[in-house]
């Protein structure tokens, strides 16, 4: 009778995999300080995502464990948070400002003890490979195995060296971790996620353009393993845009869509004398920047063959402000 059962379970399990939908629908977003108005919560509940990917800097603390718990706690009790948390899945990984230590890397020593509040704020199940490893990077798909999303979230932050030449950002345990999901997966689409931007390197602030070693050996990466689809999803920044660059031996451009701002962003020239946002440089820029409140969304065409992405950057009145359409060759 248990044999019975346990087969029963274990078919009732595969037959549920099997019938998952597809995801259609996929928000995300950064830089979000909790004691601050949230405007962006409406418009993306009336979009309807069926997955929310944090990017970093989901409350701002620093290397007080207490003060950062707290401010974790504040978020979960907001009401649009929780209807968020009730209509779709959320996941999510960190940056700097949640990590504990405004630009921190591997030598912050509180580390282990963010890693804890960060995985208990996302509700990480107790057997999660995240509980256990170092660093927060994970892996996860969603969707049937014919239309399968893989989204993966790397670590930029628990083995990041200092900004240098031959610097490294993940660490080689991550590295090896990195090319095992790339290469050994089957998912029609691959969202990979960042705290800081990938392809932007002019600018002033974090970036992988600090580690161009790094930089460049995430690009080979790629080119090696060929993921079909692969998408970079950033954040940090306090503004939006889409940056696309041709990576040699790889079929077609890659895109980073960078969403960045919940709560602030980056002020425009006429109210900042330090530096102007709205002229910012980025030979990779498809489009145009914005600087405002926006969050990110992906809309996915399955019926397309291969599948068609479009990639929006969306304000707090949910008007479209960036956009691309991907389509892998």
């Amino acid at each position: 009778m248990r044999s019975f059962a346990a087969l029963f379970l274990l078919l009732a399990c595969t037959f549920a995999r099997a019938e998952e939908p597809p995801l259609t629908r996929i928000a995300f977003g950064s830089c979000n300080r909790p004691w601050r108005e949230n405007r962006l919560w409406e418009p993306i509940l009336s979009d309807q995502p069926q997955l929310w990917i944090w990017l970093g800097d989901i409350v701002y603390g620093n290397a007080d464990m207490a003060n950062l718990a707290h401010l974790y706690a504040w978020q979960k009790s907001k009401p649009e948070y929780q209807k968020l948390h009730e209509t779709c899945r959320v996941i999510g990984v960190w940056d700097d400002n949640d990590y504990g230590e405004s630009d921190g890397g591997a030598d912050f020593p509180k580390k282990v003890e963010s890693q804890k509040l960060l995985l208990d704020f996302l509700d990480e199940s107790a057997d999660s490979p995240r509980r256990t490893q170092r660093g927060v990077y994970a892996s996860y798909t969603f969707g049937p195995s014919s239309k399968s999303v893989k989204v993966v979230l790397l670590d930029t932050r628990y083995f990041r060296g200092k900004p240098g030449v031959d610097s490294d950002i993940l660490g080689e345990e991550q590295w090896r971790w990195l090319e095992q999901q790339l290469a050994g997966s089957s998912a029609q689409i691959h969202l990979i996620g960042s705290g800081t931007e990938v392809i932007a390197c002019e600018h002033l602030f974090e970036k992988w353009g600090d580690y161009p070693k790094a930089r460049q050996r995430l690009f080979d990466l790629l080119a090696k393993t060929k993921p079909r689809c692969p998408i970079i999803l950033s954040g940090d920044r306090h503004l939006g845009e889409i940056s696309c660059i041709e990576i040699a031996g790889f079929p077609s451009p890659l895109y980073d869509i960078t969403s960045s701002g919940m709560t602030h962003f980056a002020a425009p020239a006429l109210q900042n004398f330090f530096y102007d946002f709205d002229k910012e440089p980025n030979r990779y820029r498809s489009g145009n920047l914005f600087c405002g409140y926006n969050f990110g969304l992906l809309t996915i065409d399955w019926t397309q063959s291969p599948p068609r992405i479009t990639a929006q950057i969306r304000d707090a009145e949910n008007t479209v402000r960036c956009e691309a359409v991907i389509q892998q060759k």
